[in-house]
């Protein structure tokens, strides 16, 4: 691709001075691709990675047939169809230690779940119902042919993928894995995300704060949900009001790194300097987006490296960094870049809004009385990042949405599992 902007603008609702949330998201995941590379790595230090390849199953899971409860393995055509059926008790199955021997017509075996149940028997009996006398069980009436029965195969049968490439691998993956005995996996290799914060009044935490300075939050912010994403993080700190030193900086990230995340200097400000430097050192797509809290936001490239020039205010961080870093990152790593789940909830609340901008506000959602509703978490203004801590979902209003009345329904997206 030549030009970013060649490319966007013969976009009917192309405009890079405010550009719909849903439209500059669809536009960012059209570009971005999955970065090459990839490693073997022992299957525990997949957790959070993305497989490159399929994992063929190569047995079946389970192994054999055996038994889902403690109980007793009988055949169910041998058990009255009214009243109590009883029968000898021949011996023990154990799970790893099963019995080999014959079972005569009209006995019963006794089983621990994970046992494998012999051939012939065909299903079991849990012992909660039965009574055991003299060596014999009582078996009462009802019983289905087959409950209780696992089949080898039952989970996943040689020769079908376990797992798919693409595949984000989570604990559930980790342990299907690991019942296959699967040692090793081949994983996309990590991506490397540089993050820099710019601005003259961002102090060092740990230092004394001189008049109109704050301490520099974004960048641990953004090193953390990178981190949850699992990407190789190389932080260079905070530079200055420069352009010469902002521009050493980003053309020296763009040189070692997949993507490039900044924050401040992307608004009309007289010392807000990276979109001017995005396009002198490589291109910029577009600069804002239809949105609050984040309108300026602006997206290109710099040589190989995606940028995204995220605003200052530490709200507006982390809400541009979900709504487009996160799926743009994902699809780089190999994995699904859906957007975040979303539902509808009832406001306890009126909400006033204008339309012609999407809205993010941070919510609480609670129940009351047996349902569902959400509520925003006090003052909204895209700097104060303890309404952000005390949130547990984003309340959106759409593009086109005006006033919301209390009671009525608005989408939700929870943070629990985000990222």
């Amino acid at each position: 691709m030549n030009s970013l902007l060649q490319a966007f603008s013969c976009l009917d609702d192309y405009d890079p001075d405010s550009l719909p949330v849903d439209r500059a998201r669809e536009l960012i995941l059209s570009l971005v691709e999955t970065v090459s590379g990839r490693e073997r790595a022992f299957v525990r230090q997949g957790l959070d990675r993305v497989l490159a390849e399929d994992v063929i199953a190569t047995m079946n899971v389970p192994a054999h047939d055996n038994s889902a409860m403690d109980g007793y393995a009988v055949r169910h055509a041998e058990l009255a169809s009214a009243g109590e059926t009883r029968l000898p008790i021949i011996a023990t199955a154990l799970a790893g230690r099963p019995y080999h021997g014959p079972l005569p017509p009209g006995s019963a075996l006794r089983i621990m779940t994970g046992a494998i149940v012999p051939e012939g028997l065909d299903t079991i009996v849990v012992q909660e119902v039965t009574k055991c006398e003299d060596g014999m069980v009582v078996i009462p009436a009802g019983q289905r042919a087959g409950q209780n029965y696992r089949r080898a195969g039952e989970d996943l049968k040689a020769g079908e993928a376990a797992l798919k490439a693409g595949k984000l691998l989570r604990p559930a993956e980790i342990g299907l894995l690991a019942s296959l005995g699967q040692v090793e996996v081949t994983l996309h290799r990590r991506l490397r995300v540089a993050v820099i914060s710019t601005g003259d009044e961002l102090c060092a935490i740990g230092s004394p704060l001189a008049d109109g300075q704050v301490y520099d939050s974004n960048r641990y912010t953004l090193w953390s949900m990178l981190q949850r994403l699992g990407c190789e993080v190389l932080d260079m700190g905070v530079v200055q009001d420069d352009p010469a030193a902002l521009e050493a900086a980003l053309a020296e990230a763009a040189k070692s790194c997949d993507a490039i995340v900044t924050s401040g200097g992307v608004s009309a400000g007289e010392a807000d300097f990276i979109r001017e430097l995005m396009a002198r050192l490589g291109e910029v797509a577009f600069w804002k987006i239809a949105m609050k809290p984040g309108r300026p936001m602006a997206f290109g490239k710099i040589g190989d490296a995606w940028l995204f020039g995220l605003p200052g205010n530490p709200v507006a961080v982390m809400v541009t960094f979900y709504q487009f870093v996160r799926p743009a990152l994902l699809k780089m790593m190999g994995a699904d870049p859906a957007p975040l789940t979303t539902f509808q909830v009832a406001s306890k609340v009126a909400l006033k809004k204008s339309p012609g901008r999407t809205e993010f506000l941070r919510g609480l959602l609670f129940q009351e009385q047996g349902g569902w509703l959400v509520q925003p978490t006090g003052a909204q203004g895209s700097g104060i990042l303890r309404s952000m801590s005390e949130a547990n979902c984003f309340i959106v209003l759409e593009h086109q949405r005006g006033n919301v009345a209390a009671g009525e329904m608005v989408c939700v997206q929870a943070m629990t599992g985000m990222v």
